[in-house]
């Protein structure tokens, strides 16, 4: 079961397909298929260039419908920090469908994830099922960090500034990695 949270209906974006929406309160819960191979449960996945980075077809009606109806806070990570390659150059996607998640931004090059959480994110159950999803992404290689509705809104410059730390630090976690792990030496032809 994949929990999202919004208050606008998914019906008429999800039609005829496999996917079933009903309406708690202002949590909509949404049962989508399993993935491939999963058993019923979360499919254990490093994401890499080989798996489209745990790209999840099946979630994309869903992840276009979040697109359309973004939230004020996501509409403005999205229009003044991440849209355009204007944070150092990267491409972000908006509601990337990855492993049996939608993400509300990421960034394939570096394997972030970028969440925004509104006020349902306060409450326990959405607190522990948040907590779920990160360790999920982490598992599979990516790295998760968080903003809250009135973070982004109320101080975008910090949340701006927040996130070229991060890539920052990613980037210079590559290059240990690149200088630990050099590429072999071609083969002498002889």
């Amino acid at each position: 079961m994949l929990y999202i949270f919004c208050c606008f209906f998914l019906s008429s974006a999800i039609g005829g397909s496999r996917w079933s929406v009903s309406r708690m309160s202002t949590v909509w819960s949404i049962s989508c298929p399993p993935l491939a191979g999963a058993g019923g449960g979360i499919k254990k996945m490093k994401a890499d260039d080989t798996n489209n980075f745990g790209y999840q077809k099946n979630l994309q009606p869903l992840a276009n419908a979040l697109r359309k109806n973004m939230t004020k806070a996501e509409a403005c990570l999205w229009k003044f920090v991440l849209r355009a390659g204007n944070m150092k150059g990267y491409a972000f996607r908006r509601q990337r469908p990855v492993l049996n998640y939608i993400a509300d931004f990421m960034c394939i090059e570096l394997k972030l994830i970028i969440e925004v959480d509104g006020i349902t994110h306060s409450f326990e159950k959405i607190v522990e099922k948040d907590s779920i999803k990160q360790k999920e992404l982490e598992k599979a290689g990516f790295t998760v960090i968080r903003f809250t509705d009135d973070n982004i809104l109320t101080a975008i410059e910090g949340v701006g500034k927040a996130i070229e730390i991060a890539i920052e630090e990613i980037e210079e976690r590559e290059d240990m990695e690149k200088e630990e792990n050099p590429p072999p030496a071609p083969a002498s032809g002889g």
